[in-house]
């Protein structure tokens, strides 16, 4: 597919905004490993190639081990998550499919244990950055597979 529209070159100040969100939440004290990884679910869910790929490069750069990559789709059957992470990712598909009812008490309260006030609402704003880095490069057609990790730290960066 043909990129539609080059969002960061013609919205450079919105663009620059969403870095300034990404900043922030790598510097959250989130641990880096489980926003990558809940960055993925959501991309998964949201049918979204690039963030797929995107995300996916991100934390096989990080060390991740792809049977965690390859199971995430059935996390809820696969034994190799943690306790947080399974917080996390219920959270993650609760927020982002949000429009099928709301997010449910019985997930709040699945996840409170497992992160405190701070970490749970960064964890939330995390959830909806990359839901709307996912309707960016969906509606804009981003083109999957160029995206380069060592680039976009780098970028990150810049906005600092």
């Amino acid at each position: 597919m043909k990129p539609r529209i080059e969002g960061a070159k013609v919205a450079p100040g919105a663009y620059h905004a969403m870095l300034g969100l990404e900043r922030y939440l790598h510097e959250s004290g989130l641990e880096i490993p489980l926003l990558h990884l809940i960055k993925l679910r959501a991309s998964q869910i949201n049918g979204c190639a690039y963030c797929i790929d995107m995300h996916w490069k991100d934390l096989r750069a990080i060390g991740e081990n792809e049977q965690r990559l390859y199971g995430l789709d059935a996390w809820r059957e696969s034994p190799y998550y943690t306790d947080r992470e399974r917080a996390a990712l219920a959270w993650t598909e609760a927020v982002t499919l949000i429009s099928d009812g709301h997010v449910d008490d019985a997930v709040y309260e699945e996840v409170r244990p497992h992160f405190s006030e701070k970490e749970l609402a960064d964890l939330t704003f995390a959830i909806a950055t990359i839901n709307a880095w996912n309707r960016l490069a969906i509606s804009l057609r981003a083109e999957a597979g160029t995206y380069q990790p060592a680039a976009r730290a780098q970028e990150v960066k810049k906005t600092a």
